[in-house]
C-alpha cells in the first residue's frame, strides 16, 4: 500500500486466540494472552475481532457452532466492523480454517470464504497462515482449497518438508509482487531477506516431500483415516471429564474439564493435560497438550491400526488421570 501511495492503510485486522509465530510482528497479530501479554509494550496496535469458534459457541451453542447459519451471524458482525474501518486496513490476517495453538478451534462452515469476499469488497489484503494446515493436514493440500479461497498472501511451513528440516515460504500474487518492481531510484524494492533464504538442502527436502505426495497418493489415503478419526472421537464425549471434541481434517482437540455439568475447568496449576500426556508415554505415545486440550495430530503416514491404538490409549489415559 505504501508503494501505491496509500499510506493510510497501515492497520491489520486479526482474531483473538490467533497464533502466527514469535517475532514482534507475528506476536502483534497474535491473540493468545498467555503467550503474548508480557510483550504487549513492544507490539504494534491491531484491530482484533473475536475468535470465530468461541463466538459461534456463544451465539449458537456447541452443537450448532459450525453451521452456515451461525457463520452468517458472525459475518454480519465482521462486515459491520470492516465497513467502519476499512480505509485504514492493510490486511486481514487469519489462520486457515482452524486456530491450532488455541486448542484446535475450527472456523464455522463458509467463514473463510466470507472473509475473502469482505476483503475483496473493501480492498483489503487477505493474509492466510497455512503453516499448521498446509500440506495435507486439513485433508486437502491446502486448507484454502476446501472453500475455494485464493488469498493474496499465504504463509507456509512445517509440513512443507514433512518436518525433516526447517523451511518456510511466503506465497503472494503477481499483483502484489509487481508493486515492488520499478526503477532503482524509486526505492520500491522489497529490502528484507533472511540469512538462510533459499537454503538448497531444505528446498530439496521439500521437493522430495512434494514428490511423495504425488507418488504415494498421500491425500487420497488420508481420507479414510480422517473419517475413522471423526467416528472414534464421538466416544470421547461420553467421558465425564470431556466437555468438547473438535476436529479439522487430520487434527483434533479433546478438551478436559473438572466438572462437565458446571463447565468448570481444572485449575491451571494442576496440569491435568500434562498428566494425561505422561500416562500416554507409558503406552509408548508422545502427545502434546495445549493446557487441558489433548491435541491429536498424528503423522499423515499413520496407519488406521496405529490411529486406533492412539485413540484407545488416549481414552484409557484420560480415564486413568481424570476418572470416569
Amino acid at each position: 500500500w505504501h508503494n501505491k501511495g496509500m499510506k493510510e492503510k497501515n492497520k491489520f485486522i486479526t482474531l483473538s486466540e490467533a497464533y502466527h509465530g514469535d517475532t514482534i510482528g507475528s506476536v502483534s497479530v497474535g491473540g493468545i494472552n498467555i503467550f503474548h501479554e508480557k510483550y504487549r509494550p513492544l507490539l504494534f496496535d491491531v484491530y482484533k475481532l473475536p475468535s470465530p469458534y468461541l463466538q459461534a459457541v456463544k451465539l449458537a451453542g456447541r452443537e450448532k457452532a459450525l453451521t452456515e447459519e451461525t457463520t452468517k451471524k458472525l459475518i454480519d458482525e465482521v462486515e459491520e466492523f470492516v465497513f467502519k474501518h476499512h480505509q485504514t486496513v492493510a490486511g486481514f490476517v487469519l489462520e486457515a480454517g482452524v486456530q491450532g495453538a488455541a486448542g484446535i478451534l475450527p472456523f464455522p462452515k463458509g467463514y473463510l470464504k466470507e472473509i475473502e469476499r469482505i476483503c475483496r469488497e473493501y480492498n483489503i489484503l487477505m493474509i492466510v497462515d497455512e503453516v499448521a494446515t498446509g500440506f495435507g493436514r486439513s485433508g486437502k493440500m491446502f486448507a484454502c482449497i476446501k472453500e475455494d479461497v485464493k488469498p493474496d498472501i499465504m504463509a507456509l511451513g512445517k509440513g512443507i518438508t514433512g518436518g525433516y528440516l526447517p523451511l518456510a515460504a511466503t506465497l503472494t500474487t503477481d499483483k502484489i509482487f509487481d508493486e515492488f518492481l520499478g526503477e532503482f531510484g524509486e526505492a520500491k524494492h522489497f529490502y528484507h531477506g533472511h540469512t538462510y533464504t533459499g537454503n538448497p538442502v531444505a528446498c530439496n527436502v521439500a521437493l522430495a516431500n512434494i514428490q511423495l505426495f504425488e507418488e504415494e497418493k498421500i491425500l487420497e489415503k488420508l481420507q479414510p483415516k480422517i473419517k475413522l478419526l471423526e467416528e472414534r472421537l464421538k466416544e470421547f464425549l461420553e467421558l465425564n471429564h470431556v466437555i468438547d471434541v473438535r476436529q479439522y481434517g487430520f487434527m483434533a482437540g479433546v478438551e478436559l474439564v473438572k466438572d462437565k455439568e458446571k463447565k468448570q475447568p481444572y485449575p491451571y496449576g494442576e496440569r491435568t493435560g500434562f498428566k494425561v500426556a505422561k500416562a500416554m508415554l507409558k503406552r509408548g505415545i508422545w502427545i502434546r497438550p495445549l493446557g487441558d486440550v489433548m491435541v491429536i495430530m498424528p503423522p499423515l503416514s499413520t496407519t488406521e491400526e496405529e490411529l486406533d491404538y492412539f485413540l484407545v490409549s488416549l481414552k484409557e489415559s484420560i480415564i486413568e488421570v481424570c476418572g470416569n
